[in-house]
């Protein structure tokens, strides 16, 4: 919750002042604006403190302070955190292993996840990249009605790596 001044750290001189029930009450200065607000046993809120002038509100500060905790905690509640999720394949892979990480692949994606393609060349598989470039391409072909190239494959050393996004 952001920082809210609540009755003596209201600075301002005068203040447009809100009643508990929403009514407007006026402008007042700030000592009577006090006032009003501990005879009827609240505390004065400063609800819009860059309007000119400020504007206060009269109310039960620490239900204020409870309801707003509490529209957040729901505000985060729905809140999805997307995953990277990581799949290694070789540029050797057999048709049966290429399937099974293809439905992994598909399995993120569907769970809105993002999927990071990484193939490792061994050795001199390096001199045949173009072999690997097949795979990937043939990867991305499959996973073209769920996901989506986030990053282009890239080599980084002896891999090569792309990510995939949900679309």
């Amino acid at each position: 919750m952001k920082y809210v001044r609540v009755n003596e750290r209201i600075f301002a001189k005068t203040l447009r002042l809100i009643g508990p029930e929403g009514e407007q009450l006026g402008v007042f200065p700030r000592d009577m604006a006090l006032k009003k607000a501990y005879e009827s046993d609240y505390d004065l809120v400063e609800v819009a403190p860059n309007a000119d002038p400020p504007v206060c509100r009269i109310m039960d500060f620490s239900k204020y302070k409870y309801e707003q905790e509490k529209r957040e905690r729901e505000a985060k509640k729905h809140q999805k955190q997307s995953q990277l999720k990581e799949v290694r394949i070789s540029p050797r892979i057999d048709k049966h292993d290429y399937e099974v990480k293809l439905k992994h692949i598909k399995e993120f994606l569907g769970k809105k996840h993002k999927v990071r393609v990484r193939m490792r060349f061994r050795g001199r598989e390096v001199a045949h990249k173009e072999i690997g470039k097949r795979v990937i391409d043939k990867l991305v072909q499959d996973v073209e009605a769920t996901g989506k190239v986030d990053r282009e494959p890239h080599m980084l050393g002896m891999t090569l790596m792309m990510v995939l996004g949900p679309k």
